[in-house]
């Protein structure tokens, strides 16, 4: 008998004792054994709790065999086995590929797909009412005609439920129970999510569009297979593979779709809904824990059809999962960069392969690996050179600020200025982008000198004037905008260096004190809730001008929005990451994407000191494949991903001295490695992030190596960190910071 049908339990009672492996959500190795007690079953899979020193905790029978070198008698048993399918085989092939390539630990990764115990138990019952058929009251009242028009289909109600579809009070019902007209029912705590129905008429698509799409339906079901679609802004990628979607339900299988920015979700839904007649399953961490739960287990039973999602969703047990797509495949917040670092738009294409279904990369600008990858036949590339509606792609030009820059304090130049009172005159929208929250990067006083920095990082605090307080960005740690100097006292001393977005809305409220300005950042109070309303706003035409940080350059479709203006192009091109010209180039190809995307006549209009700058000349020529050509030559050249490999390897702790000692016997320590470079240790660009100091060591390799075992091999030999030191490795890491 195949291991995954393997019963242990009362299947097994002639044996003395059954001893199993199960996987704890700890940062261990791998499993540990217990003992299944005579009147439990269980099989690999099987989600159980276990105790795990003086607590319990919940985790997975797993596959292989129970460790021998453990005494019997020492062994502890399985508490409980949970009601609910176990972890499929192919997952638990996943968490085990997963964990072997991040070199985290098998448990911490199943943490990633076990979520809380509620969400493993079925939801208790709801106690309601139901009529009684043949019965009547005594007397008929206008409010108990009322509640008798809604329950004579025989449809059970919660009382309150009754009573507010009625427009009653609870006492009515109460009576009608009395009287034994209605009689106690047990009704689910809440109804199973409407299936989406794939039949459904989609949006009229162009022949560029079917043919793309005809390309992805003739995939599902017939195992694994990677797709590119590469669609400039607004070519209708997501009409192309939700007719993806509606196959994949067709063949009775579910789909998975990921997307980057919890801020696209309420527009995404409205879509989904358009195309399939109800809205698919949330996942992120906005969603309460009670749906979360319900999500949960309605994908581990296959009620749940379609899950849109955060990257968190790539872990959750479907049943029968036959398609998944990744949305704004390129985004950088797709990668996690604690407990287990992970990039989900790899490990997606790696969770296909090993259940066998297709996976979608879908973007306007995709990843130099994804291009890569597609030039050497992995993934099936599908271009839409073409907006859907017809309308030309915006038309892009440099404001080159060393000679016709705006005037010392203000920060939008003089030909930017008059555009944008051009397209207000013409009754259109605006978007001046900026990725910098707050009002200001850098407080400092003009007297003395003085910095404002943080106490837990080494990091300037940013001045928030909406909030009226001066905050860090990498731990959250604020103080009040103060009135002096704390160190010289000095009074009106203090200036705001550099702009945010709220001083440039300060900026643009005085040029044009007509228009309605609205500022779209995610830091601001009210959360996704707050983010939707604004949204909305913008879209039916009751902003005039957007000023945004990076939460308004993808995905959004602004009828109205016909200028964009870039006030610092610059920005992302200095902070030393290999990957800086490549997501500068995405960035603002996708925020100048946002102009004209339905009537079309869309202008893009970037500030820049450095306008020679490749990423600058190739968004002005409008020629994204020389750019990335460019990128991918350099890349080869240099040895750095996708033609090498890399991995980090940060170790921080609470004193500096001792941490950084730690980094150098680590690095002594590295094994000798032909192909194998180690650079480092170094301070990490940010040294110091919530009282923790940090380096950084880096290794690179050629692909041909096989950089994890090299890892495990040096940290098995390395000395082992004391006095509160930590060392986090980051395989392919995506931040340098």
């Amino acid at each position: 008998m195949s291991q995954q049908h393997e019963f242990f339990g009362t299947s097994q009672m002639c044996e003395p004792e059954v001893i199993v492996p199960v996987l704890v959500p700890v940062a261990v190795a791998g499993a540990y054994s217990y003992k299944v007690p005579a009147d439990l079953d269980v099989r690999p899979g099987s989600i159980v709790r276990v105790p795990l020193g003086p607590r319990e905790v919940i985790g997975a029978v797993w596959d292989g065999e129970p460790d021998t070198k453990v005494n019997p008698k020492k062994l502890k048993s399985i508490l409980h086995v949970y009601d609910t399918p176990p972890i499929a085989e192919d997952l638990r092939k996943y968490i085990d590929w997963v964990a072997a390539w991040t070199l985290g630990a098998p448990g911490m990764v199943l943490r990633m797909v076990l979520r809380s115990e509620e969400a493993l138990e079925p939801e208790p019952l709801l106690s309601g009412v139901r009529y009684i058929d043949g019965m009547q009251p005594d007397r008929m009242t206008p409010a108990r005609s009322k509640v008798m028009e809604l329950v004579e289909n025989g449809m059970a109600w919660t009382r309150p439920g009754l009573a507010g579809a009625a427009g009653v009070s609870s006492s009515v019902i109460d009576g009608l129970k009395k009287q034994g007209v209605l009689e106690e029912a047990m009704l689910p705590a809440t109804p199973p999510l409407p299936d989406p129905d794939p039949t459904l008429p989609g949006r009229k698509l162009t022949d560029l569009q079917q043919g793309a799409a005809n390309q992805l339906c003739e995939a599902i079901g017939k195992g694994f297979k990677a797709f590119l679609i590469d669609g400039v802004t607004g070519s209708g990628k997501t009409e192309v593979y939700f007719e993806a979607v509606a196959e994949t339900l067709k063949n009775n299988e579910q789909a998975l779709i990921l997307i980057p920015e919890i801020a696209l979700t309420n527009q995404f839904l409205n879509r989904f809904e358009d195309r399939f007649g109800v809205r698919p399953a949330e996942w992120h961490s906005q969603v309460p824990p009670k749906r979360r739960a319900r999500t949960w287990r309605g994908v581990a039973n296959g009620e749940v059809k379609v899950v849109v999602g955060a990257r968190s969703a790539l872990f959750l047990p479907f049943h029968r999962l036959g398609l998944l797509v990744v949305d704004e495949e390129h985004d950088t917040a797709y990668k996690q960069d604690d407990r287990v670092p992970y990039n989900a738009r790899d490990m997606a294409v790696v969770r296909g392969h090993i259940s066998g279904f297709p996976v979608v990369l879908a973007s306007a600008t995709p990843s130099v690996e994804s291009q890569v990858n597609a030039k050497l036949g992995r993934y099936t590339k599908i271009v839409l050179p073409e907006r859907a509606s017809g309308a030309e792609m915006p038309t892009i030009k440099g404001i080159d600020m060393r000679c016709d820059g705006p005037e010392r304090g203000k920060w939008l130049a003089p030909a930017l200025v008059n555009e944008i009172q051009q397209t207000l005159t013409n009754g259109n929208q605006v978007l001046l982008f900026l990725n910098r929250r707050g009002y200001a990067p850098l407080t400092l006083c003009r007297t003395c000198g003085h910095r404002f920095h943080c106490e837990n990082c080494s990091a300037w605090l940013v001045e928030h004037r909406f909030k009226g307080k001066l905050v860090c960005h990498h731990c959250g740690y604020s103080q009040p905008i103060p009135d002096k100097c704390p160190e010289c006292s000095n009074s009106d001393s203090l200036v705001a260096c550099g702009p945010g977005v709220e001083r440039i809305a300060e900026d643009v409220s005085a040029l044009f004190p007509e228009a309605r300005v609205l500022v779209l950042s995610s830091d601001l109070p009210g959360g996704t809730e707050r983010i939707n309303r604004e949204m909305k706003l913008v879209e039916e035409g009751e902003v005039d001008i957007v000023i945004g940080t990076q939460l308004v350059a993808k995905g959004h479709n602004f009828p109205l929005m016909t200028l964009v203006g870039v006030v610092d192009a610059d920005l992302g091109l200095a902070n030393g990451d290999p990957r800086a010209a490549e997501r500068t180039f995405q960035l603002l190809a996708q925020v100048t994407g946002r102009a004209g995307r339905i009537h079309g006549k869309g202008r893009g209009l970037l500030q820049t000191y450095n306008p020679d700058q490749p990423v600058i000349k190739a968004l002005l020529s409008g020629n994204p494949e020389e750019f990335y050509a460019a990128e991918i030559e350099s890349r080869e050249n240099a040895g750095l991903p996708p033609f090498g490999r890399l991995a980090a390897l940060i170790i921080s702790g609470p004193d500096r001295s001792l941490t950084e000692k730690f980094s150098k016997s680590l690095a002594v320590n590295s094994p000798s490695s032909e192909g194998v470079q180690i650079l480092g240790p170094a301070e990490a660009a940010m040294a110091l992030v919530r009282g923790r100091y940090r380096f950084r060591l880096l290794a690179i390799a050629p692909r041909s190596v096989d950089l994890q075992g090299f890892l495990r091999n040096w940290l098995s030999v390395a000395p082992k960190p004391t006095g509160g030191i930590r060392v986090q490795v980051d395989v392919d890491p995506q931040s340098f910071m």
